[in-house]
């Protein structure tokens, strides 16, 4: 399937997006180790769908899944990026991108995959927006349509990273954690309580989802 996508109006100096603006730099080698660790954890498997979560907010869990993504990419892998944080979405933000329309919006039938994936332009890496907020985020992420998207996706791309709200503010994480085949939890050094990451692993391995690593994330 040729996919006709929209282009991404990426900021090359988003300071965020250190792994495509500074790729020599420690921290771009820090997400290329991540990158190359997930990869050996998930061995020779494909089209593996990744939730990257944490157990609050401010932790930097947008920000770790923007730049493995564009590691991945530059790996010449084609990964496409969804932002499942339907409450308060960040991804546009990072890449700077419009989010007239994104995944709730398919969800609910309003337009196709193709009419809204957008190309980043960073190797083969796409994103997929959250769209227009909707009142019932949970209801859509556990909608029929949710696993029709992925199973869909899983065919055209080697890697899908879930960008999901944090695991002890909302069921939403829950749901996706059950959809995907690994979670991937970032703590921070300077804001995640002991108590807050235990509690989160827990709040996981009862959604029955595979915690595949935890991410240090420290204050720079």
């Amino acid at each position: 399937m040729v996919l006709s996508k929209r282009k991404s109006e990426l900021a090359v100096k988003k300071r965020n997006l250190i792994a495509y603006t500074n790729p020599e730099s420690i921290i771009s080698e820090q997400y290329r180790t991540i990158r190359t660790n997930l990869y050996f954890i998930n061995g020779e498997r494909k089209s593996n769908t990744l939730l990257i979560t944490s157990p609050g907010k401010w932790e930097g869990k947008s920000t770790t899944a923007s730049n493995i993504a564009v590691s991945m990419a530059q790996q010449k892998e084609k990964v496409l990026l969804i932002d499942g944080s339907l409450r308060n979405p960040s991804v546009h933000h990072i890449f700077k991108t419009a989010n007239n329309t994104g995944l709730t919006d398919i969800l609910t039938g309003k337009v196709s995959f193709e009419e809204t994936v957008l190309s980043s332009e960073i190797g083969s890496l796409d994103i997929l927006t959250s769209g227009t907020i909707p009142f019932n985020p949970a209801e859509l992420l556990a909608s029929e349509m949710m696993k029709q998207l992925l199973q869909k996706v899983s065919s055209l791309y080697d890697i899908i990273l879930i960008d999901s709200p944090p695991v002890l503010e909302v069921t939403d994480t829950k749901i996706l954690a059950n959809l995907s085949n690994g979670v991937v939890l970032v703590v921070r050094k300077d804001k995640t309580k002991m108590e807050s990451a235990i509690e989160s692993r827990k709040v996981l391995e009862y959604a029955r989802s595979k915690i595949v690593g935890v991410i240090l994330n420290e204050k720079n």
